[in-house]
């Protein structure tokens, strides 16, 4: 029996959240379709979820040589280094106003420190409706998100806990985020998934978790493994990796999607 929303936030430790989210829509025969659950906290802070949709932002400020040297691998590989020499010389408040001009969708910079890209506290939602503007701006014919989104479809596997798979669809373009810090005491594991389409014709689902994460010791060597540079995704695969699929998998089928 197929899983539903209810079955997998009933599982959810306390202090756990989790939020899906999808939207299918489209000028032809596609009839829109939006999918939100949630539980727990009502935001979270994004990690590099949002890092395919700066780069798209900061494309016009920039040369575009010095843009595709930061822009590729802050996509392709999730290069914080590079997603900062976009972040901040464009600037956050720029990027971010970028942002809410081509999709209708606001997000603030933290305020405690501007250089953290991957603090701005988003919804499923309101990612889903970004990336859908993304999607359909490429089929669309702006050739600045059509390379974004083809970067996102260069994702490799080991960064992408397994959503193509639950997509069932090769060459869907995927952002995975991941990151505990260290104010916090759970850690995030996101996940944006959007579907090769006919015409201007999209599919995109959303699943963003926070799961607790509290023994002091493995979140000290947590800390010191991503301060030596060291990959922690196998830590988020085991703290959240199974529950991300199953938010994405529901998402996807709730939109006759697979």
């Amino acid at each position: 029996m197929a899983t539903s929303f209810h079955d997998l936030f009933s599982r959810l430790r306390p202090g756990a959240s989790a939020h899906a989210a999808g939207i299918a829509r489209g000028y032809g025969a596609t009839t829109a379709r939006t999918i939100t659950a949630t539980d727990g906290l009502t935001r979270l802070r994004c990690a590099s979820l949002l890092k395919p949709l700066y780069a798209w932002a900061a494309a016009e400020h920039l040369d575009t040589a010095r843009w595709a040297e930061h822009a590729e691998p802050a996509v392709v590989v999730s290069s914080n280094a590079d997603t900062l020499g976009l972040w901040l010389s464009v600037g956050p408040h720029v990027i971010l106003d970028g942002i809410a001009r081509r999709t209708g969708v606001a997000w603030s910079p933290p305020s405690a420190d501007l250089s953290r890209f991957g603090s701005v506290e988003v919804a499923a939602d309101e990612v889903a409706t970004a990336y859908a503007a993304l999607a359909q701006a490429a089929l669309a014919g702006d050739p600045v998100a059509d390379t974004v989104l083809g970067w996102m479809r260069q994702v490799g596997a080991g960064q992408t806990f397994g959503a193509r798979e639950v997509a069932g669809v090769a060459d869907a373009a995927v952002k995975c985020g991941w990151y505990g810090a260290a104010d916090e005491t759970t850690l995030r594991t996101h996940a944006v998934v959007v579907l090769p389409q006919a015409g201007t014709d999209v599919t995109v689902a959303v699943a963003l978790t926070a799961q607790p994460y509290t023994v002091e010791k493995d979140r000290q060597v947590y800390r010191d493994n991503v301060a030596k540079g060291l990959p922690v995704e196998d830590v988020h695969e085991a703290a959240g990796g199974e529950l991300l699929r199953g938010l994405l998998a529901t998402t996807l089928r709730e939109l006759g999607a697979v």
